[in-house]
């Protein structure tokens, strides 16, 4: 059926309920708004499904999670999973309550065991939690960083890590399968528990996680002499992070933590911010103002689902608050777990650390200085979740650290996604490590720009919604793609990656080689001068991305070339 078609279907079919009709009927003379709702059906990406909430094929509603579970549900019972039970979380979005309970009413109408958290967790715990329990596979209801009018759906296999190849793609082909709406299945709560096939999980398992983040402290007892005077403001920004990112610096020592109060409590509709995401300065307006009411060392913001980590921290020459952007902060992380490591003699002869092919070339630097291997991999953190499982499955390597360019780190191994809560923990400690050497947070990513080079990077992200938007991403990708260009304003291209052809050309000798990574709509160029520029499509929005990477021989040098560098890649876009 084609989108019409599809539209009057919804319309027609006692299947969907009479509220779903009439928000229906009431876009029936827009044409531009049914063909958005039901020209495709909502695709996985690299976080999984994620769209507008109301109706439609392409919104996240009742009938679209159901769908989506019964072909995870398929899925499990073919790979004969069905007995391990699926673990199910959720955050603060509006929905989400009802998204989760849809999700483990329909897995318990197949038969599978639905291990559904009691209230609103982070996006790690979830991670966490599939594996304490043994599941085959977990749910989270979350739409991340994204604005309040979506919510989503992410899927994690027995591994904890977001479902990967070929999982990803089998999983999809199931739920694309099912033509009939009718042959969803549901059951009644009471009869799902009844059937001893919904059970409620909470208090346990939060107990358990907090124990396994606690092992990751290096130094707990300066973390205690340090903590009872250093002054932490934090804002979960609404969102899963206030419970757990309290809980953990209380138990390591930390006593002065100031938390934003208009931004304590849930709330779907994100009321205080025009954006949940921590990686934009004004998310911070609030925490800020706070911050300078009781004189904080150190800001911290999670999104929605506590799987990021914004942070500020004072200039101890200006006395300002100064932002990190994820680079940054993870850059500091890793220094700090693998200084700590070196002195102790706790870094692993076959320690590795991981980040993102679009991620900060200083991770190199750090991984030469400390003798580590740096692995590299595609956007999303499933796939360094896979390297870890990879290397726990074969012996071969010890993961010593993983981040991404987009404010998500994972220290230890408790999860298989990044965790804003094990970062919230590891960033306070190293701010009171480093407090005891009289420095600030700003002070030591200074000291860490002048040991390694000043590696900025930036990000363009274009917006192009509806069926049009997507027809035009996929034409800019191809143009590019087919066009190669050989120059960046200033930079000449040395090589150039097509990660969907697993290809990478030497453009001065033409010779090729393969990427190593498996094919990914993933368009990148190395340019002289450790300068790069990378090209993708968002796996889970209507957006384009256009990521560079510079380095400077200062920090303004640095930020000049990457506004050089913007421009030029601005005018390939245009």
């Amino acid at each position: 059926m084609d989108y019409m078609e599809t539209y009057k279907y919804w319309l027609a079919d006692p299947y969907f309920d009479e509220a779903t009709k009439q928000e229906l009927l009431a876009i029936k003379d827009d044409e531009k708004e049914i063909k958005d709702r039901f020209y495709r059906d909502l695709e996985f990406g690299t976080g999984g499904l994620r769209g507008i909430i109301g109706a439609g094929t392409n919104r996240m509603n009742l009938y679209t999670v159901r769908k989506a579970t019964q072909g995870l549900a398929n899925y499990i019972i073919k790979a004969g999973g069905q007995n391990k039970g699926v673990a199910i979380g959720y955050d603060c979005r509006n929905m989400s309550i009802e998204f989760s309970e849809e999700v483990a009413l329909c897995l318990a109408a197949n038969g599978i065991k639905a291990y559904r958290f009691e209230s609103l967790r982070p996006t790690p715990e979830v991670s966490f939690a599939l594996r304490q329990l043994g599941c085959i596979a977990g749910v989270n209801i979350t739409a991340s960083h994204n604005p309040a009018e979506y919510n989503g759906y992410k899927v994690y296999w027995e591994d904890g890590a977001q479902i990967t190849p070929p999982h990803d793609s089998n999983i999809i082909n199931e739920v694309n399968a099912i033509s009939d709406w009718n042959t969803v299945k549901i059951m009644s709560h009471d009869e799902a528990v009844a059937a001893g096939l919904y059970v409620t999980i909470g208090k346990d398992i939060d107990d358990i996680y907090m124990a396994e983040l606690k092992k990751q402290v290096i130094h707990p007892e300066l973390c205690r002499e340090v903590g009872k005077n250093m002054k932490v403001v934090y804002t979960p920004l609404h969102g899963t992070g206030n419970i757990p990112a309290r809980r953990i610096l209380k138990e390591i020592g930390f006593e002065q933590v100031y938390v934003v109060p208009e931004q304590e409590l849930p709330d779907g509709n994100f009321s205080t911010v025009a954006s949940p995401n921590p990686e934009n300065k004004s998310a911070f307006e609030l925490a800020l103002k706070l911050a300078k009411e009781v004189g904080a060392d150190l800001v911290l913001a999670t999104d929605p689902d506590a799987d990021r980590l914004g942070v500020f921290s004072r200039d101890s020459k200006t006395g300002e608050y100064m932002t990190f952007t994820g680079n940054m902060s993870g850059m500091l992380i890793c220094e700090y777990l693998l200084s700590q490591k070196k002195e102790l003699g706790t870094i692993a002869k076959d320690g590795f650390i991981v980040k993102t092919i679009v991620s900060t070339n200083m991770a190199d630097k750090i991984a030469e200085e400390y003798n580590v291997e740096l692995k590299e991999c595609l956007t999303g953190f499933k796939f360094i979740g896979e390297l870890i499982k990879r290397a726990e499955d074969t012996g071969v390597g010890t993961y010593e650290f993983g981040f991404e360019e987009s404010y998500g780190c994972l220290v230890g191994t408790h999860a298989r996604d990044k965790d804003a809560i094990v970062a919230v923990m590891a960033l306070c400690e190293a701010a009171a490590y480093y407090q005891t050497k009289g420095f600030t947070l700003w002070d030591q990513m200074m000291n860490i720009y002048k040991k390694y080079g000043f590696f900025r990077e930036g990000i363009e992200t274009l917006t192009f919604k509806g069926f049009e938007g997507a027809q035009k991403i996929k034409d800019m990708m191809e143009n590019i793609r087919n066009n190669p260009p050989k120059t960046f304003g200033a930079y000449n291209v040395v090589k150039f990656r097509d990660y969907a052809k697993n290809v990478i050309l030497d453009v001065a000798t033409g010779a090729t080689t393969e990427t190593g990574l498996i094919k990914s709509n993933v368009l990148y160029f190395d340019l002289n001068d450790d300068a790069w520029v990378c090209v993708r499509p968002s796996g889970t929005e209507p957006k384009i991305k256009f990521y560079i990477g510079v380095k400077g021989t200062s920090f303004e040098d640095a930020d000049a070339k990457v506004k050089d560098l913007t421009a030029a890649l601005m005018e390939l876009a245009n």
